[in-house]
């Protein structure tokens, strides 16, 4: 009885909404984790080639940049729990048919490339209002911890639902995983349509939304932390989407065990980000950005194993401290961005960082089947990661990167009306 009343005093921070969108994002994740797997095997299974899967992976990043923006000027006019609730909907629907036609028989590519493409434009609205809303129900305080428990919630349901789609997928195939998928997405919904929104939330502005978004770029602009950073993640999103979205799989199948040991490598990834939010909750560095960069390099790791022909508990390893990377950057950049910037246009600078960092993601999945044809499978994974490294060395060119501290406590909580290193 003691342990339990320790443990409610140790998380008294975290609130009804916070657990609710905590939950909602397990829920999510179990199914999205293996989602990326099906999807490469389901074009594999029915005789794609290479370039067929970085095109279908390309086909739900190319509609996700195009509209970030929408969704994070949207997010900031309108309670953010309806806009991802709506988003977790469509992305069920869209789910849904594409496991009903991977199931009825080989689909074909454009069926592929237009429901992973419906995939992305709900990820495009869901994405900035998610980051908003985790900040907002909890103090600024609290803020590093709340965000550590919350990606070590997200990376736990990442690390059962790789091994579970990895193994679905080679014994009964990739529609059952895409079909919990679906699932998932649609119980998401329910529990965010849960979430109340936050006191003094918006509303419609008397700005339109061109007006909005231009004042959000201004911010953005502003910065030279936040661009330098977000543009060295567009060429470092693009190596990393090519590795984990074409090139892992492609190696799986002609190196290893196929699906099955391709799903035990990324498990080994979400180990790595679990620990890193142990990490986190416990770490708390001074100079935020220069901190975050460090997990940067760990991003490498994953393209060097797989170029190297690790063998599998190797390369697990080095998914694991990629992994531990991920979440050591995530947690960092985050908190900078919740001390930097306003509450009121979080979502627009979200978006905006979501936007620069993946713009080029598409390019890299979509090349990279030419990218293996020209340099070879190994050639290809070499470049990702020697990119990756110089890129993490290039932004500490930054004084800003170099120096940002943390605040004793942010200015202000996100959420109020007027405020990932």
């Amino acid at each position: 009885m003691r342990s339990d009343r320790t443990t409610t005093r140790r998380f008294a921070w975290a609130g009804r909404d916070y657990r609710i969108q905590t939950a909602a994002t397990v829920v999510s994740g179990l199914g999205n984790a293996g989602a990326p797997i099906a999807t490469a095997f389901a074009v594999l299974e029915g005789g794609g080639t290479v370039a067929e899967v970085g095109w279908v992976s390309a086909a739900r990043l190319v509609p996700l940049v195009a509209f970030l923006l929408v969704g994070g000027a949207l997010a900031d006019r309108i309670p953010r729990h309806r806009v991802m609730a709506a988003a977790n909907l469509f992305n069920a629907l869209s789910q849904g048919v594409l496991a009903v036609l991977v199931l009825a028989g080989p689909a074909p590519l454009w069926a592929l490339l237009l429901l992973s493409a419906a995939g992305g434009v709900g990820q495009a609205f869901y994405a900035p209002a998610a980051e908003g809303m985790i900040m907002e129900a909890v103090d600024p305080e609290h803020a590093g911890k709340a965000f550590s428990v919350y990606r070590m919630a997200l990376n736990g349901s990442q690390i059962g639902g790789a091994a579970l789609g990895g193994a679905l997928t080679a014994a009964a195939g990739p529609g059952w995983v895409l079909a919990l998928d679906a699932v998932g997405f649609a119980v998401a919904a329910g529990l965010r349509l849960l979430l109340r929104a936050a006191p003094g939330d918006r509303g419609p502005s008397g700005a339109g939304m061109l007006s909005e978004l231009r004042s959000g770029w201004r911010e953005f602009a502003s910065r030279r932390w936040l661009w330098g950073v977000v543009l060295q993640f567009s060429v470092v999103m693009a190596c990393i989407s090519a590795v984990d979205s074409v090139y892992g799989a492609v190696a799986a199948e002609q190196r290893m065990g196929g699906a099955r040991d391709w799903g035990l490598a990324l498990s080994g990834f979400g180990i790595g980000m679990l620990a890193g939010g142990v990490l986190m909750t416990r770490w708390r560095p001074s100079r935020i950005l220069l901190a975050g960069n460090h997990g940067v390099f760990l991003f490498a790791l994953p393209a060097l194993g797989l170029a190297l022909h690790a063998p599998l508990p190797v390369l697990a390893g080095a998914m694991f401290v990629s992994g531990a990377g991920v979440t050591v950057f995530g947690v960092n950049w985050m908190l900078a961005l919740q001390q930097e910037i306003p509450a009121a246009m979080f979502s627009r600078i979200c978006a905006y960082d979501h936007l620069g960092s993946l713009a080029l993601a598409p390019v890299g999945t979509a090349l990279a089947g030419p990218a293996a044809d020209a340099l070879g499978l190994d050639g290809a994974l070499w470049t990702c990661a020697l990119v990756t490294l110089t890129l993490a060395a290039a932004v500490l060119v930054l004084p800003d990167v170099r120096r940002l501290r943390r605040a004793a406590v942010a200015p202000a909580a996100v959420g109020e009306p007027v405020p990932v290193g």
